[in-house]
């Protein structure tokens, strides 16, 4: 590790302590047409970020208690078949125009930046379905990315199984609900010609809560992403499946924590000679701060190791041991909670690593206003304080419907 890292390490720690005293799948516009609800119902104060009744609207498999299902399927006599009534759509579009003060003051035009089609929603009293494909994302098809099958109860043990492709850091913070459009770096930090991260990845989820305040979440995963298929149709690259852990624990009215623990093995084939695996282990803490949806702040540190790195375009290049840390801040406020018209959003993003070309440090604020609850324009400004420092600033608008 460097001999700075204490130094950011610290930056990370004031802008956390600072501002600290001593999720499920997502819900999209087609369930506010299905149960004919507000937006607001299950989001604060704009999409895509969920409140507690969305986290818990989605864990029940996209349906409310009160409503059967039945009313929302075709009666054909056949009570083993499910047909929607009408078919769950929805769209969001964003679009922006960006000036960035590093790349010789290039000004652009980025709309659409996104066209996602979303759909989603229960089967039967069990099962629910979920998935978006980004028919443009930066200027081109970009596929299906979140797509599973969801088994609510199942076999009445009280876990909820999913099994399909999501992000693998949903169960700590979903990258998909976060307000800025700059990512939480630390989850797509994997040193070398790894696969292997906390962002997308085909496997199962396994959730059950094992008390009124504590989750347990488990995954199983390839460990490769999800690219293409290779010979004989198979998405994993290698014979090993990578495992991860979570535990959530409520504390009080206004505290959350979690720990996860990520462990697996990785076959590097774009070496000189024989394979090399490279064992990888990640952990870290998460913690929540939420006081009544009005003031939010979101903690996440994470300690990465591989025991054996790739160099890209050099096969005989080998590093051992490489050692990767970072994690992220993010603070929100809404002056009035789900009913505030306007927010502001800091996110501070910290990564170091052992593999040079991971290093990364920025700072964003982000500000955005409701014209209506599901329209807003935004404003961000992020500053890179690693490599070649800059600045780059966006205006736009983010609309679902």
């Amino acid at each position: 590790m460097k001999n700075y890292s204490h130094i950011k390490i610290a930056s990370l720690a004031l802008s956390f302590f600072i501002f600290f005293p001593a999720d499920d799948a997502k819900a999209i516009p087609a369930f506010a047409r299905k149960y004919q609800i507000s937006c607001q119902v299950c989001h604060s104060p704009a999409m895509p970020r969920l409140k507690a009744f969305g986290d818990e609207f989605a864990g029940n498999g996209f349906r409310m208690a009160e409503y059967e299902s039945p009313r929302h399927f075709i009666e054909t006599g056949d009570d083993r078949l499910s047909l929607f009534r009408e078919v769950p759509l929805a769209f969001r579009t964003d679009g922006f125009v960006t000036y960035n003060f590093g790349n010789q003051g290039s000004a652009d035009f980025a709309a659409p930046f996104v066209l996602k089609i979303l759909s989603g929603g229960e089967l039967s009293d069990k099962l629910s379905y979920y998935f978006y494909f980004f028919f443009n994302e930066r200027g081109k098809i970009a596929g299906v990315e979140d797509a599973f099958l969801m088994y609510h109860d199942f076999l009445g043990s009280g876990i909820n199984l999913y099994a399909g492709q999501f992000q693998v850091s949903d169960p700590l913070f979903k990258g998909e609900l976060r307000f800025t459009l700059e990512p939480y770096t630390i989850y797509g930090s994997a040193p070398g010609t790894s696969t292997a991260d906390l962002k997308y990845d085909k496997g199962i989820v396994m959730e059950r809560d094992i008390t009124a305040s504590t989750t347990l979440v488990g995954q199983i995963v390839n460990g490769a992403g999800i690219g293409e298929a290779g010979e004989g149709y198979l998405f994993d690259k290698d014979k090993y499946k990578n495992f991860m852990l979570r535990v959530s624990q409520s504390i009080g009215k206004y505290l959350s924590a979690g720990f996860f623990g990520y462990t697996g093995k990785e076959s590097m084939q774009d070496v000189i000679g024989p394979p090399v695996t490279s064992r990888i282990q990640m952990y870290g803490p998460d913690i929540t701060l939420d006081l009544d949806e009005k003031f939010i702040v979101n903690f996440q540190w994470v300690r990465r190791t591989d025991s054996e790195v790739i160099l890209p375009g050099f096969p005989s290049g080998i590093m051992t041991d490489v050692v990767t840390t970072g994690g992220f801040t993010e603070i929100i406020y809404s002056p009035r909670g789900d009913m505030s018209k306007w927010y502001l959003t800091g996110l501070f993003n910290w990564v170091e690593s052992d593999y040079d070309p991971l290093d990364y440090t920025s700072a964003t604020m982000h500000a955005g206003y409701l014209l209506r609850r599901n329209l807003r324009v935004v404003g961000e400004y992020t500053y890179q304080f690693s490599g070649y420092s800059h600045g780059k600033v966006s205006a736009g608008f983010i609309t679902a419907f």
